[in-house]
């Protein structure tokens, strides 16, 4: 019995230090690369540009929606001022102004972020398509087998984030 699992086990074992050599051998030529997604929304001329137009698109109505918060609170500060004298019909009209322009500060303020988060949003769906077009090139060109945008964590040595970035750039 020992005879036959030694002359079954020295095959498999040899087989297996096969395998392990061929994968190894594979594994070098196997290339990754990295890209910090968050870097291109950040550093990328085209996410810059895209933050600049959002802010020209959404100023006139932030400082709107500024200009309520400011007129609610002060209208609010002299109505706590003010309502200890007030007769009671007075303090009770006011306390309905005060709640339906907080009503309409807040359905102004929820709606000007819904809309600025929908244009942001395009805005950098835009840059991603044009930036994945530019790691699909990168990775064509320098042979990379894999290349990822999110990892909990990745050795400098493959992060081609630079590379994305210069292309990018390069763009008009």
């Amino acid at each position: 019995m020992k005879t036959y699992f030694r002359s079954l086990v020295r095959p498999l074992l040899a087989l297996a230090a096969c395998g392990l050599l061929a994968s190894a051998a594979l594994a070098q030529d196997f290339r990754i690369g990295f890209v910090n997604t968050e870097r291109i929304f950040r550093e990328a001329n085209l996410a810059k540009a895209a933050q600049t137009k959002l802010e020209q698109e959404f100023s006139r109505r932030e400082k709107e929606v500024a200009g309520l918060a400011s007129q609610l609170k002060s209208a609010s500060e002299k109505f706590e001022r003010e309502a200890p004298t007030l007769p009671e019909s007075q303090r009770v009209t006011r306390q309905r102004q005060l709640v339906e322009l907080d009503r309409d500060f807040q359905r102004k303020q929820r709606e000007f972020q819904e809309d600025l988060n929908l244009r942001k949003n395009e805005e950098l769906q835009q840059v991603l398509e044009r930036a994945n077009r530019v790691i699909k090139q990168v990775a064509e060109n320098e042979k990379y087998d894999l290349v990822i945008q999110e990892a909990v964590y990745i050795n400098p040595k493959h992060d081609i984030t630079d590379k994305v970035l210069s292309g990018l750039n390069s763009l008009k």
